[in-house]
């Protein structure tokens, strides 16, 4: 497995999720395993039942962020020189040259794209075409309706 890109905030959000697992969930579902054995007969018992569900998506979910971050780039956009272009984890504001509409974008990591949070995937449509691009300059963006032209607008390491 190659070296996963991530931002700081993302590998610190990780990091979190990872600690709520280990020391939060993970003891509750052991004591829930416990309680649901108290109760008798198993191959009948939902709650135990249930709680091993939960205790295999857990490990699971573990084992995933574990391997993300042991394979992770970590890279910190304040401290990178890229001299105005767009580069992993840069902030970018475009606008679409026909609708006149700005929008703000941040490039990140796969498990870091969020659409609602304004934050797209390195590997996105939008994301390719912007990436060693700079101000002012106009990108075409292959979309499923046609081209979509764009003039970057600003460009932000922050």
């Amino acid at each position: 497995m190659g070296k996963v890109p991530l931002t700081v905030k993302g590998a610190e959000k990780l990091r979190v999720e990872l600690e709520e697992l280990k020391f939060v969930v993970r003891p509750r579902i052991v004591n829930a395993i416990a309680t649901a054995r108290a109760h008798g007969d198993l191959k009948e018992n939902a709650e135990y039942h249930a709680a091993k569900e939960q205790q295999s998506f857990a490990e699971g979910r573990i084992n995933e962020i574990e391997g993300k971050l042991s394979n992770a780039q970590i890279i910190d956009v304040t401290k990178v020189d890229a001299n105005g272009k767009v580069v992993f984890g840069a902030t970018v504001e475009i606008e679409n040259l026909e609708t006149e509409q700005r929008v703000t974008y941040q490039v990140v990591g796969e498990d870091e794209a969020s659409i609602k949070e304004n934050r797209i995937s390195i590997g996105s449509p939008i994301a390719r075409a912007l990436i060693g691009k700079g101000v002012e300059d106009i990108v075409t963006v292959k979309a499923p309706s046609g081209n979509i032209e764009y003039e970057i607008i600003a460009v932000q390491y922050i």
